[in-house]
């Protein structure tokens, strides 16, 4: 693989393909094993010791994507959802120990903007968390924070109303990527569909080589930022892990192309094939969206529709749609953007003076298998995955997962980006060291991973060849 255009520079991330991947308790019944196990992970990384240093602002962002199992709401329903405040815990302990009684610890997320960060605080004790470690450290300012600006209530999928919050109490950060984006030439540019019916405002921030971010800045603002993803399948780029969890790092979520309005042949990747009842939709469907966009009433007025058309064209649950398929070719060209713009751009936009600090932490304790992000089945996996690099990081949760990361464009496409490439090593460097003798060595030759079942729209796509699963679980 050779590397073209400018590199960013990745001097913050000692041993960038060294990534430390142990096995240990399943469950979270027991919070310190769960430490004990998270102290293990970043132990075996062997980080520089001032890599957290005493007075730094460091920020960890979980994965708070949903306050329940989107099929299954209520409490209970969320340990195989979003990262768990044991490992959030253990992260802050570990990174309070260090800063000698000075600094800051800001655990925030932007989720998904319909969720409830009330109600996800409450069903997983987050004050109580929070207030647990200011007790043992009263040094450091430990802070909870929703990022978000705003918070829409949606009934069946359709927003009809909205509720606007503080958001980053820093505000935002405005990344102009433009021609180092991975959408520059994409032939969906025109088409693209963000996270709301306003694709106006999604297009206007992609087009031609203008490709634009609003980010916040609390993140960006950061001397360290610990990632803190969940272990699971995605149905639009087929696993989330450290990459994709930086879209809860944004201001504006509806800049983020999710994927392309269309079927293949006219060149969108909305539906896999084009079929009578996808063009239906894709005309019916996505005109009364245009219809009802802004209008509150009129959106209400949707849902009784969307229930009706859900009869005819299927329940998004058993139907791909909307690029929830291995097909995407729209949703990884942002992820790899939203790294670009983290690991080379400061809080107030400009190219970095001097490199992140960077580390992530994946909770795999429990992870999600099946129709993830929203709605995954539980996996007990008894694992913590940590390194200094996302990519590296995330190639190894595949092979962890069982999943052939050449086969996965969110993965593979890291080691050709032509400008701003912040992967600055070869895949046949990355290295796990492991208590899991299958597991530890040079990531092409680990054996004994589990067998998630992807999205049902990735089913076939991108599982490891069986022949190659010398040991199964």
């Amino acid at each position: 693989i050779a590397f073209t255009g400018r590199q960013v520079s990745t001097e913050g991330q000692p041993n960038p393909a060294q990534v430390s991947a142990q096995h240990g308790v399943d469950h979270y019944g027991d919070p310190g094993a769960i430490r004990s196990l998270v102290d293990e992970t970043l132990a075996a990384l062997q980080l520089p010791a001032d890599y957290v240093r005493s007075g730094d602002r460091v920020v960890l962002k979980p994965n708070w994507v949903k306050e329940h199992d989107e099929r299954h709401p209520g409490p209970d329903q969320w340990e195989h959802v979003v990262t768990h405040p044991a490992v959030i815990e253990a992260v802050v302990r570990w990174v309070a120990a260090q800063l000698n009684g000075e600094g800051s610890i800001i655990v925030c997320d932007a989720p998904q903007t319909d969720s409830s960060f009330s109600t996800l605080s409450r069903y997983c004790g987050l004050d109580e968390m929070i207030d647990r470690c200011r007790a043992d450290f009263p040094g450091p300012k430990i802070e909870l924070l929703d990022l978000r600006p705003e918070e829409w209530h949606a009934v069946d999928g359709v927003t009809v109303s909205k509720t606007q919050l503080p958001g980053d109490p820093l505000g935002d950060t405005f990344v102009a990527l433009n021609e180092a984006s991975e959408f520059v030439g994409f032939s969906g540019n025109g088409q693209l569909f963000g996270a709301s019916f306003n694709m106006d405002e999604t297009n206007e921030r992609h087009q031609g080589e203008r490709h634009e971010y609003m980010l916040c800045r609390t993140p960006m603002d950061a001397d360290v930022f610990i990632n803190l993803p969940k272990l699971k399948t995605h149905k639009k780029v087929g696993l989330t892990c450290a990459l994709k969890n930086l879209v809860g790092i944004n201001a504006n979520k509806n800049w983020l192309p999710h994927h392309t309005e269309g079927t293949p042949d006219q060149g969108g990747d909305q539906f896999p094939a084009a079929t009578t009842k996808a063009k239906l939709e894709h005309s019916w469907m996505g005109r009364a969206k245009r219809v009802v966009y802004g209008r509150p009433l009129l959106s209400r007025l949707l849902v009784p529709l969307k229930k009706v058309a859900r009869l005819f064209f299927g329940d998004t649950q058993k139907v791909v749609r909307s690029g929830n398929w291995h097909g995407n070719d729209t949703c990884w060209r942002m992820v790899l953007d939203l790294n670009k713009c983290l690991f080379d751009f400061d809080g107030v936009g400009q190219p970095r003076k001097r490199p992140m600090r960077y580390l992530a932490v994946v909770d795999g304790v429990v992870g999600g298998e099946g129709n993830g992000p929203m709605a995954p089945d539980r996996k007990p996996c008894g694992t913590i995955i940590a390194g200094t690099h996302p990519a590296a990081v995330d190639m190894t949760a595949a092979m962890v997962m069982g999943f052939d990361w050449e086969r996965i464009r969110l993965l593979k496409n890291c080691f050709s980006m032509k400008e701003r490439s912040f992967v600055s090593f070869q895949p046949s460097e990355i290295h796990v060291t492991s208590n899991k003798p299958e597991w530890a060595g040079p990531l092409g030759q680990a054996i004994g991973w589990f067998q998630f079942s992807p999205h049902f729209g990735w089913v076939g796509a991108i599982e490891r060849e069986p022949e190659s699963a010398e040991t199964k679980r």
